[in-house]
């Protein structure tokens, strides 16, 4: 059963190229399929790809639903969550 966690972005700027980008080298260091969606909008696309993240339009104040769903998805999903609640990631990042 895939685990699902809510999100918001904090950083003034959104959910830009280099915090998608840090979101999809993250991802990528998992086995499980982590997908991503805006919690006001429909579809969830594939957190893998930079271009799928970015396109979300994500600016500072939305929520996002995280999904993952593997054989290392409980661990998927705090490392991404992380990318959003951790103060030294946020900071910089997000």
């Amino acid at each position: 059963m895939p685990l699902e966690r809510l999100v918001t972005v904090v950083n003034p700027l959104g959910l830009h190229a280099r915090p998608s980008a840090r979101l999809v080298m993250v991802v990528n260091q998992f086995r499980s399929r982590v997908l991503i969606r805006r919690a006001d909008a429909g579809d969830f696309v594939d957190a893998s790809s930079l271009l799928n993240v970015m396109f979300l339009a994500a600016a500072q104040g939305s929520q996002l639903v995280i999904r993952a769903e593997g054989e290392d998805e409980a661990a998927a999903i705090d490392a991404v969550a992380a990318l959003f609640t951790n103060p030294q990631e946020a900071s910089h990042v997000f």
